[in-house]
């Protein structure tokens, strides 16, 4: 199972990269990226780790991941942070809460929208976070 999940994440993940129209040369690592996300949120999940807290360090995990890469390769960091973030957007949950909205379902609408809101908090965080990070380094590593 845990093969098929990282095989899906790569592909979605390079498959959102074409529509993003990164360069080529690329999309390799961009599935990469997207892919190692996802197995690190699906790994502390079996830990078990709160979804949230799991998502927060997977997607600081991949921004990580997509600094040292826009270093290797010398391509913009949002190259790879956009599309390999794309696993962990929970857009199934948002779509059910609104589903639950339309059949007049509002507690749990308001459940499953409270819980999508707080994995995009962690995404923001995550992402925020490793690049206050990077800067601190950069600048207290310059002469």
């Amino acid at each position: 199972m845990m093969l098929e999940q990282l095989l899906t994440s790569f592909v979605a993940t390079a498959a959102f990269a074409i529509l993003f129209n990164v360069p080529k040369g690329t999309l390799l690592q961009c599935g990469f990226v997207g892919m190692l996300g996802w197995m690190l949120y699906v790994l502390f999940l079996q830990v078990p780790v709160n979804p949230i807290m799991a998502t927060l360090i997977a997607s600081f995990i991949v921004t990580l991941t997509s600094q040292i890469f826009a270093k290797i390769y010398k391509t913009p960091v949002i190259v790879f942070s956009v599309s390999g973030i794309i696993p962990l957007v929970p857009g199934g949950l948002a779509y059910d809460a609104m589903r639950n909205v339309v059949e007049n379902q509002y507690d749990l609408a308001v459940q499953l929208a409270a819980k999508a809101f707080m994995l995009s908090g962690a995404i923001a965080i995550g992402l925020v976070f490793s690049e206050v990070i990077n800067h601190v380094i950069r600048k207290t590593s310059k002469p």
